[in-house]
């Protein structure tokens, strides 16, 4: 599932994103990053509750870590 991204006046703009990072690979091995998403145990756990700003701080360093956005068919 995608979402619109919204711009900063407040109207979607011509890109979508995935609403979560999440591609159904789940495994921590022996740490606490998701080796599917490099999302942490606690950002997985907490992302329905995550507001908007919060979302975008994780997108943003998962990006930075060499997370690539796959389509989950």
């Amino acid at each position: 599932m995608t979402r619109t991204s919204v711009a900063s006046e407040g109207q979607p703009d011509d890109t979508s994103e995935p609403d979560t990072p999440c591609v159904g690979v789940c495994s921590t091995g022996f740490d606490d990053v998701c080796r599917g998403c490099l999302r942490t145990a606690a950002e997985v756990g907490r992302w329905v509750e995550m507001s908007p700003a919060e979302k975008r701080a994780v997108w943003a360093r998962i990006l930075a870590e060499g997370y690539v956005p796959r389509r989950r068919d």
